[in-house]
């Protein structure tokens, strides 16, 4: 199955498509010349970045956070795939399926800036991070570190590792505005004794968006003998960072969130030489214990989403890490910084751009946070999801590359109209 270049693709969609779709070459062209930071307010280039998706006008929807659906573009070519794995059936999956997955791997490591030997495909963060913390040779009484803000299925998984192995976990809690990386840095360095095995981290924590110091904590952990574990879920192309740089020894993520993949694939890596650390869940024959395909064998897995991730991945480099990250930042600043100083509103998320991005977290104070998610879609249309626990009450607002101001303008109107209430 020979992969269509970029804008061939686009040429390709026709009449199927949007009208930004298919003058989507022609927009990109027209504004190279603009730098990221400046293009991220430039409303009329991302007011056709917007004419590639199909919105569903019912509501605003501010909750991509749990999975950022793909523009046209890309969907169009996930039914094309889907198509043609179904035209060549069984010939496919055994004679080009195999190395049309090892190119698309290919293209997930260049994207992380790491080696193609310590990338696979899953099929999100949940299985990417489980299969570490299931495969770890724990020994009873062995610790493992994490937060309380961590995502809930991973911590679920600690707890049956702590059933079934005996391992004590040490549960930190993250502030919400921290005062410096030192700060964060300590807090999970006064949780490690000589008995951890492993630290995991969030790189944004999910329900605030916070970007945590993953590199400081990485050379923290190491310096004591620990190794970390790091949930990407959220950060993997939202803003930009190469996978090595990190330092950490093993990186999950979910691709259908920030890379815009179709729904079922996932990114897992594992730095070279940890990979024999790790017992597999599933059997796949002999395999050198350091290579890292032996940790994901799962059978039989629909071969099309593998391609389009690689066409997930030519649109994001269309439109560029550096801009998105720019938008992101930008819409998330956009509106925060309008209701941050305004008495009764809480926002759980830090004001400093180095520590934050795309998402965002907003509270009512006296307004449980599952009352103000019911207002927002009742009366305002803005669909986000409520978040009551782990010292975060407020409603995650994720916006994505085709949100507007004015709709972040109807988020302000009702914060500020609920606070006042």
């Amino acid at each position: 199955m020979r992969k269509r270049t970029f804008l061939k693709n686009l040429l390709a969609l026709g009449a199927t498509a949007s009208p930004g779709v298919n003058s989507f070459g022609q927009l990109l062209t027209r504004f190279e010349h603009i730098p990221p930071a400046q293009l991220a307010s430039n409303e009329d280039f991302w007011a056709e970045i917007r004419a590639g998706y199909r919105l569903k006008p019912d509501y605003i929807n501010l909750e991509n956070g749990f999975y950022c659906f793909v523009p046209q573009e890309t969907l169009e070519n996930l039914i094309g795939h889907v198509r043609e794995v179904n035209y060549q059936g069984s010939w496919y999956m055994r004679n080009e399926r195999k190395g049309n997955k090892a190119a698309t791997t290919a293209r997930l490591a260049e994207l992380g800036g790491c080696s193609p030997e310590e990338v696979v495909i899953t099929r999100n963060a949940t299985e990417s991070l489980d299969l570490i913390i299931t495969g770890i040779h724990w020994k009873e009484g062995d610790e493992a570190v994490m937060a309380e803000q961590d995502y809930g299925a991973m911590l679920n998984q600690f707890k049956l590792a702590a059933k079934r192995y005996g391992v004590v976990n040490k549960v930190v809690s993250v502030p919400n505005l921290p005062q410096s990386d030192e700060e964060i840095v300590e807090l999970y360095a006064a949780a490690i004794t000589p008995r951890t095995r492993l630290l995991m981290v969030s790189h944004m924590i999910n329900i605030t968006g916070q970007i945590l110091p993953v590199r400081k904590i990485c050379d923290m952990a190491h310096s004591k003998g620990v190794q970390v574990l790091v949930d990407g879920a959220h950060a993997f192309a939202h803003f930009q960072f190469n996978l090595p740089d990190l330092n950490c020894d093993y990186y999950g993520s979910s691709l259908h969130k920030w890379l815009s993949t179709p729904l079922g694939a996932g990114l897992l890596y594992v730095k070279k030489g940890n990979a024999e650390h790790v017992w597999p869940l599933l059997a796949e024959g002999e395999r050198d214990p350091n290579d890292i395909h032996r940790l994901n064998h799962i059978g039989t897995y629909p071969a099309y989403t593998d391609l389009a991730i690689s066409d997930a991945i030519d649109y994001h480099h269309a439109i560029g890490g550096k801009r998105k990250e720019e938008r992101l930042r930008y819409l998330q600043t956009y509106w925060t910084s309008q209701v941050r100083d305004i008495p009764g509103v809480i926002v759980n998320t830090p004001e400093d751009p180095a520590r934050h991005c795309g998402i965002g977290n907003v509270g009512i104070e006296g307004l449980k946070p599952a009352d103000f998610a019911k207002i927002l879609m009742e009366k305002y249309k803005i669909f986000t999801v409520a978040i009551d626990g782990s010292n975060v009450h407020g409603c995650r607002v994720s916006p994505n590359l085709y949100t507007t101001l004015e709709e972040l303008d109807v988020l302000v109107k009702a914060c500020t109209e609920l606070a006042k209430a």
